[in-house]
């Protein structure tokens, strides 16, 4: 019986270097008030819920960029919880607390398992909030299984304004080999952090460890079409750093107030793509203000 291509540790050694980096960087997030692992076809959902005292909004979940699990939210989480309840999850087939099971092998199941997840929540409708690829992971939702999603926000998005540009892919291949050393890793990171230096910060650790001992089996993400954007039901923000490598800044604006229908888009032109970490609080009013018009 052929073996199943799953995401997977390259060892247990790589496992328990990552968890003990992930719960280090977890130490900066606001202790959660409840923590489920949510199960779906595809396999179990590390699933946090952090309690607001804020009431009558659908709450938020937060999906995160690639290797790098709830702990990259460290900064938001405070102000966020000013706006409603949170839910932040672990991405399936990633690195993090999530255990993949089953192949995820095309657009379709990453939507599937997402909404499944939503499904195991108690609450109907949700506010998506995703970082980088986890901004693509919620539009991917949205144009396939709209049902449970009441807004979606995007943060700085990866192929769904824009493709990704070749100058990044190519300094991406250097930190996808697993045997180089740390520096050519943290090279990428600070590169799409604005050059800013990421060696002993614990996300920055975490990611690191992530990229190194974690080998993720799906495909790459197809490019969200702007017909699709149209098309979507629900309104949507997308918040852009100008100063971001993984599109060009001017065309994924350009994009998103052509073909988004509510043509809410915040521009932060100082911003590079590890904006989530450099403007918490801007970022929290905008999604303050977006769901509350």
């Amino acid at each position: 019986m052929p073996k199943k291509r799953l995401g997977n540790w390259n060892s247990p050694a790589g496992y328990h270097d990552y968890r003990a980096k992930y719960d280090a960087a977890m130490q900066d997030v606001p202790a959660p008030d409840a923590t489920y692992d949510i199960q779906t076809a595809y396999g179990t959902v590390r699933t946090y819920r952090f309690k607001s005292s804020a009431t009558g909004l659908d709450p938020l979940v937060l999906l995160p960029g690639t290797s790098s699990g709830t702990p990259v939210w460290a900064d938001n989480l405070e102000s966020l919880l000013t706006i409603t309840d949170v839910y932040a999850l672990d991405l399936l087939g990633e690195p993090g607390m999530s255990v993949q099971t089953e192949p995820i092998t095309s657009d379709e199941d990453k939507a599937a398992w997402l909404d499944q997840t939503l499904a195991g929540l108690p609450e109907q409708r949700f506010n998506l909030l995703g970082l980088s690829i986890g901004g693509w992971t919620a539009m991917n939702l949205a144009v396939r299984r709209p049902d449970r999603i009441a807004t979606v926000t995007t943060v700085d998005a990866v192929n769904v304004y824009d493709g990704i540009p070749f100058a990044a892919i190519v300094r991406s291949l250097p930190a996808a080999i697993k045997w180089l050393p740390r520096s050519w890793r943290d090279s990428f990171n600070s590169y799409t952090a604005g050059g800013k230096p990421v060696e002993r910060v614990p996300i920055a650790d975490m990611i690191e460890s992530g990229m190194k001992n974690y080998t993720i089996r799906q495909p790459p993400p197809r490019r969200i079409t702007e017909q699709q954007l149209a098309e979507l039901p629900m309104p949507v923000l997308a918040i852009i750093a100008g100063r971001s490598v993984m599109h060009d800044p001017a065309t994924a604006r350009r994009t998103a107030e052509t073909a988004l229908r509510t043509k809410t888009v915040a521009f932060y032109p100082d911003a590079s793509h590890a904006i989530n970490g450099e403007y918490p609080d801007r970022i929290a009013a905008d999604l303050r203000t977006f769901l509350n018009p």
